[in-house]
């Protein structure tokens, strides 16, 4: 791999990584953002949005992952952390690359033993298990429930369209009580590839039968965001972290801080 492809694997996914799970270089930045207050939504402008597809971050609080992998390697949790999920990130995009597919778990257990090993620590099968099962235990943010309750009573059908495989997405479904709110539940696994793979983002058309500019797309990860504009879904990203924008040469049609901003995107054309 020449090496400007590894300091963009390394870029990118590094901002993913600290973003998703939480340094304390991107606390600061948050922090820097939250005082500037962020920018309001835009209204939707006429757009006829009849459904709603959701990355599974926007709605489950990744947080305690990182919580815990500091519990287990006091000190060295954010570290751990920040490897992993960086792995994470890169060992999908490299393996959509290559058409080497292993699903989410596979993936995600992989990236969890390259970090061990990087930081030389020795996790043993217990903290190990431990680590992969806080996936199968996210519970939703608490600005979730309401939000979505709030959509759906606008009439819009809601679905997930999550890198997750279909076990993790339905464990997070039943311990946040959010069973009965989606429409339908898309996992890439379904197609063997991940985002921000077009065929990834294709699962939500097959599935709903709707045109691209009738689905909102909403990320939490920027590099998702520009993806699905890549794609051509109408995008509002819930940048929880008050990340800045990929420059990827796309943005998102909109941005908030959380769910309650989306809501007052979609319902601010109503």
């Amino acid at each position: 791999m020449h090496s400007s492809r590894r300091t963009f694997l390394h870029r990118v996914a590094g901002t993913a990584a600290t973003g998703l799970l939480g340094s304390a270089p991107l606390a600061v930045a948050a922090s820097c953002v939250a005082e500037r207050g962020p920018a309001p939504p835009r209204p939707a402008a006429g757009r006829k949005i009849r459904a709603i597809a959701f990355d599974a971050f926007p709605i489950f609080d990744p947080r305690p992952i990182a919580a815990l992998a500091e519990e287990l390697c006091p000190g060295k949790g954010a570290s751990l952390s920040d490897a992993w999920r960086a792995r994470q990130f890169e060992y999908t995009w490299l393996r959509v690359a290559a058409r080497e597919y292993a699903d989410f778990w596979q993936v995600t257990a992989d990236a969890l033993a390259f970090a061990e090993r990087a930081l030389r620590l020795d996790l043993g099968e217990e903290r190990r298990a431990r680590l992969l099962g806080a996936y199968l235990e996210l519970e939703a943010w608490p600005d979730a429930l309401p939000a979505l309750a709030s959509l759906r009573r606008a009439g819009l059908r809601l679905s997930f369209l999550s890198n997750f495989t279909p076990r993790m997405l339905g464990a997070a479904i039943e311990r946040s009580g959010l069973g009965g709110l989606f429409d339908r539940v898309l996992s890439t696994d379904l197609a063997r590839t991940y985002k921000p793979d077009p065929r990834a983002y294709r699962m939500a058309l097959d599935a709903l039968g709707l045109e691209r500019e009738e689905i909102l797309f909403v990320p939490f990860a920027g590099w998702d965001a520009a993806g699905a504009r890549w794609f051509g879904y109408p995008t509002f990203w819930v940048n929880r972290l008050g990340l800045p924008a990929e420059e990827l040469g796309v943005s998102a049609d909109a941005a908030g801080a959380s769910l309650n901003d989306l809501v007052e995107f979609v319902t601010a054309g109503a």
